[in-house]
C-alpha cells in the first residue's frame, strides 16, 4: 500500500513569552512507518535564512520554498504526527493565504508523495475563510436610472422605453465596421447567451455607428431615439466605447427593469479623464494561459481600460518565447522538485508552469488591438532575474563571490551592469520583443535591486571606481555578503548600487530609443535620471508622495500606489480575507475613493498620464482568490481613470458594479 500523509500548518503570532511560530504538522496516515524522509512546502510566507526549526532541520530555502527534515533517526509511525515549529520568518503571516499552499514528502528512496494542503490555521481565528468576489446586489432603487461603469462625462437622456431584445448594428465606414466587429466579438464572449447583438429579425433595435470629425481621441456620443440609436466618434476606439456604454445600458435595463431604464431620447456625451487607464498582470509567480489573458483583456475593455502591462519575467519564471535563447523557456518557465527552479508559490513537486509562444502572443496582441488596448511588455531587469540566470548562468561575472539577497529572498538575482555579455543578451531580447509588440513600448522594470548587488563582483567594483571614484568602490565593498532588505525593499538612492544601475539603464534606454521605442519602468528607473524624460514613463508604486515628486521633476507618471491599487493586497485586515498585507489593505470603497490627482501641482498634473491596477500573483494559486482580490476593485480603478473626480460617487458605483463581469465566476458565499 502506498505511503500517505496529511499536512497541516499553523500560525501563532508573537507573545510576551514566545517568538512568532510557523507550525508544521505531518501525520502518517498510511500503514507503514517511515524514516529518512524530507518535507518540502511553499507558499507566500518565507522562512528567514537565519530561522530556527524546533524539532527538525532546515535543509534548503529559496525564497518561499523550504525543504526540512525531522531529527536524525526519527521514525514516523502510522497514525502519529511529527510537529516542528519554525521561528524567524521574513514577515509575520497576516492572512490565511499567506501559509503553505503546496507540499510534498521525499521518501528515503527518492520517490515523491504529493500532499493535499489546507489553509493555515491561525491561533485565535475561527471565522469562515473568504473566497470569491464580494457580491454587490443591484438595489431596487439606484441613484441613477441607467447602468454605466465607468460613469460618463454627461448623461442627458430623456424618457424610457421597454428595453429592446438586442442591438442591430450597422457601421458606416471601415473604422465603424471594425468597432462593430470588435463589440460583437466582445459581447459574444462575455455574455454568450444574452444575444446583445442580434438582427432585426430577432428583435434587434437599429443602431448606426458613424464617424464624426473633431472629437477627442476616445470621446463618443450616443443619441437615443424612440426606436433607434446613433453612436458617433472620430476614432474606432471612441466608437467602440460608445457601443460598450450602449451595451451596458441594455444589460441593466433587461436584467433589472424595475431599477434601470432604456432611454427613448436625449444623449450621452463622454470622454476619459486620463489617457492611460491600465491594468498589470504578473504571469511569472502564477502562470495564466493565453485564454485567461484574453479574458482579462475583454473584461478590461468592458471597463474602458486601454493599457495592459504584461509582467512577463520575474525571479520565479520567464514566460516569453525568445528564439535566440531557447533555454529561457526550456529551463526558466518550469518549476518542480529537482529542477533549476523548485516548487514556488503553490506549484507542487511535479513540473509546473508554461510560457507564451510567439504565435499565442501575436493572437493576444491582435485581440488587444481590436479592443483598443495597448500592450506594454515588461522584461524585469536588472533585478528580479533569478530564473533568467538559472537558464543562462554565463551572464554572471565568472569571478563574482559572496551572496546578496532580494527582498523576496532570491540570492544573486541581478544582471551585472559591468558584464558585457549581458548587453548582447538584452539587446537581442529587445529586438525580438519589439517585433512582437508593435506599440513600441518596452518596460524594463528596474525595481528592487538589492543594496549589496554586485558587491562581490570584480567587474562591477572596477566599473563603480571608474564611474564614481575609489571611495564609492570601497563603500560598495563594505556591502559584501550583506543580506539587507530587512524592512521591505532596500532604498538604493545615492548608493554605489544606484550608480551602477543608472549606468545599466542608460545603456538599455539608449538602445530602446535607437529602435524608435519608449522606455517604461517602475519608479526606480528614475534613479540618477538615467532615462530621457521625453522618451520614457515611470510607474509610482511605493507611496502616493513619490508620484507627485517624480512628476514635479518632469517624469511622465502613472499612479499605482501599493496601498490602494495593488490588487494582491487584501480587502480587509481580517485573517479570513485572502491576499498580501505588506502595504496594508484596501477594500473596494477605499480603492474607489482614492484620488490620483491629490498632491500634484499644476505643473505636475501635466505629467500625470493616468492610473494602473497591479495584479501581483503570489497569493493567487486558487482562482477564487483571484476573483475576490481583483473584483470589483478593477472596476473601481477603471472608473477612477475615466470619470472626473466631481462625477465620482461610491453610492452610485456600488449600485451598478454587480452587473460587471468577473474573471472565473467565483462569488463569495457571504
Amino acid at each position: 500500500m502506498p505511503n500517505t500523509f496529511s499536512f497541516v500548518t499553523t500560525w501563532s503570532p508573537a507573545s510576551d513569552s514566545e517568538a512568532m511560530g510557523y507550525g508544521l504538522e505531518l501525520t502518517n496516515t498510511g500503514n507503514e512507518a517511515v524514516s529518512g524522509f524530507q518535507l518540502g512546502f511553499s507558499g507566500p510566507a518565507r522562512i528567514d535564512p537565519h530561522a530556527t526549526l524546533e524539532n527538525g532541520k532546515l535543509l534548503k530555502r529559496l525564497s518561499n520554498h523550504t525543504l526540512v527534515a525531522p531529527p536524525e533517526g526519527f521514525v514516523l509511525q502510522p497514525g502519529e504526527t511529527w510537529t516542528a515549529t519554525a521561528r524567524g520568518l521574513s514577515y509575520g503571516l497576516r492572512h490565511w493565504s499567506d501559509g503553505a499552499n503546496s507540499a510534498y514528502v521525499v521518501l528515503e528512496d527518492g520517490s515523491i508523495v504529493t500532499l493535499a494542503t489546507q489553509p493555515t490555521q491561525a491561533k485565535g481565528h475561527n471565522s469562515p475563510l473568504l473566497k470569491g468576489a464580494a457580491k454587490f446586489p443591484v438595489p431596487a432603487k439606484a441613484p441613477v436610472s441607467v447602468s454605466i461603469i465607468p460613469w460618463p462625462r454627461a448623461v442627458a437622456t430623456t424618457g424610457s422605453r421597454i428595453a429592446p431584445a438586442g442591438l442591430d448594428l450597422v457601421g458606416e465606414g471601415d473604422d465603424a465596421g471594425r468597432a462593430v466587429s470588435a463589440f460583437c466579438g466582445l459581447v459574444d464572449d462575455l455574455f454568450s447567451v444574452e444575444a446583445i447583438v442580434r438582427p432585426a429579425s430577432e428583435g434587434g433595435m437599429p443602431v448606426v455607428v458613424r464617424h464624426r470629425p473633431g472629437m477627442a481621441a476616445e470621446a463618443y456620443e450616443v443619441q437615443f431615439g424612440e426606436d433607434s440609436a446613433v453612436v458617433e466618434a472620430s476614432t474606432r476606439q471612441g466608437m467602440f466605447y460608445g457601443l460598450v456604454t450602449l451595451g451596458q445600458i441594455l444589460r441593466g435595463a433587461k436584467r433589472h427593469p424595475q431599477t434601470f431604464i432604456f432611454p427613448a431620447g436625449g444623449s450621452i456625451t463622454d470622454e476619459p479623464g486620463f489617457a492611460y487607464r491600465g491594468s498589470h498582470l504578473d504571469v511569472a509567480r502564477q502562470f495564466y494561459s493565453g485564454a485567461e489573458v484574453s479574458r482579462l483583456l475583454k473584461i478590461m475593455a468592458w471597463n474602458k481600460m486601454n493599457r495592459f502591462h504584461w509582467h512577463l519575467t520575474e525571479d520565479e519564471a520567464w514566460r516569453l518565447e525568445i528564439e535566440a535563447y531557447p533555454q529561457l523557456t526550456e529551463i526558466a518557465a518550469w518549476r518542480g522538485h529537482g529542477k533549476a527552479l523548485p516548487p514556488l508559490l503553490g506549484s507542487g513537486p511535479q513540473p509546473t508552469g508554461g510560457y507564451y509562444s510567439k504565435n499565442v502572443v501575436r493572437q493576444i496582441v491582435a485581440l488587444a488591438d481590436n479592443l483598443g488596448i495597448t500592450i506594454i511588455p515588461e522584461i524585469d531587469i536588472p533585478g528580479h532575474s533569478y530564473a533568467l540566470l538559472q537558464a543562462l548562468p554565463e551572464l554572471q561575472d565568472p569571478n563574482e563571490k559572496g551572496e546578496y539577497q532580494s527582498v523576496q529572498g532570491f540570492p544573486n538575482n541581478s544582471l551585472n551592469p559591468a558584464h558585457e555579455p549581458v548587453y548582447t543578451f538584452i539587446e537581442t531580447v529587445i529586438d525580438e520583443v519589439l517585433e512582437l509588440f508593435p506599440a513600441g513600448v518596452f518596460h524594463i522594470g528596474a525595481d528592487e535591486v538589492p543594496l549589496a548587488a554586485w558587491s562581490g563582483s570584480p567587474l562591477a567594483l572596477d566599473l563603480i571606481e571608474k564611474l564614481a571614484g575609489p571611495e564609492m568602490r570601497q563603500k560598495h565593498e563594505r556591502q559584501f555578503n550583506q543580506l539587507g532588505n530587512h524592512h521591505g525593499a532596500d532604498e538604493i538612492e545615492g548608493s554605489p548600487t544606484a550608480i551602477l544601475q543608472a549606468h545599466f539603464i542608460r545603456r538599455i534606454h539608449d538602445y530602446i530609443s535607437s529602435k524608435g521605442a519608449i522606455t517604461g519602468g517602475w519608479e526606480e528607473a528614475a534613479h540618477g535620471d538615467a532615462v530621457d524624460k521625453d522618451k520614457s514613463f515611470v510607474i509610482g508604486w511605493r507611496n502616493v508622495e513619490i508620484n507627485a515628486a517624480l512628476a514635479e521633476r518632469g517624469y511622465d507618471i502613472v499612479v499605482s500606489p501599493g496601498q490602494r491599487y495593488y490588487l494582491d493586497m487584501a480587502n480587509g485586515a481580517a485573517w479570513a480575507e485572502p491576499g498580501a498585507g505588506w502595504a496594508g489593505w484596501s477594500g473596494p470603497q477605499e480603492t474607489y475613493e482614492f484620488e490620483a490627482r491629490a498632491g500634484f501641482s499644476e505643473k505636475g498634473l501635466e505629467h500625470l498620464l493616468g492610473v494602473q491596477s497591479c495584479i501581483w500573483s503570489e497569493s493567487m494559486t486558487d482562482r477564487a482568490i483571484f476573483d475576490r482580490l481583483v473584483f470589483p476593485r478593477l472596476s473601481a480603478i477603471a472608473e477612477a481613470g475615466w470619470t472626473v473626480p466631481e462625477r465620482k460617487s461610491w453610492e452610485r458605483f456600488k449600485a451598478l458594479v454587480g452587473l460587471m463581469p468577473i474573471m472565473y465566476g467565483y462569488w463569495a458565499e457571504e
